[in-house]
């Protein structure tokens, strides 16, 4: 389950209206909490909003440039946040993983949050969780999220 605060799920929705016809990308920080019975409560409690360095076709591929993946991490484990998942927009596309999206993921565990801007209006947002023990067997799972 991936939980989102209100904030947070509209700035990511946001971040895809404003970048809209090209996709958005960000990272999810915050804490991974075992809920008890064996299932993994991904609780977010801030975004960072990344550029999308594509430049082939940024209308429908993201990459977040790895010198800014590692100093949010940095930044994040100071503050005490782990890296909880990842987000990005489909302009003109469903909230659904391509299997571009799944060959680029390589976070097991993580939330992978896909946000449909329809005609600049974010529309649905879904989240997928990377499953699998390595990149051949990994998978998408849909995931839960709940927003307060």
């Amino acid at each position: 389950m991936l939980k989102l605060s209100q904030f947070a799920y509209l700035s990511l929705r946001q971040h895809g209206e404003e970048t809209y016809p090209h996709e958005c990308c960000g990272v999810l920080l915050g804490h991974f909490d075992d809920n008890g019975s064996g299932s993994v409560i991904k609780t977010v409690s801030r975004i960072a909003r990344c550029g999308n360095t594509r430049d082939d076709s940024p209308h429908n591929r993201y990459q977040i440039d790895p010198r800014e993946l590692i100093r949010i991490q940095r930044e994040g484990r100071e503050r005490g946040d782990d890296i909880v998942g990842f987000y990005h927009s489909h302009p003109d596309h469903p909230a659904q993983w391509s299997p571009t999206d799944l060959a680029e993921a390589h976070w097991f565990g993580c939330s992978y949050v896909i946000t449909s801007v329809d005609k600049g209006a974010a529309t649905i947002t879904n989240s997928f969780e990377l499953a699998g023990s390595d990149e051949a067997d990994k998978k998408f799972v849909d995931e839960k999220t709940e927003v307060s």
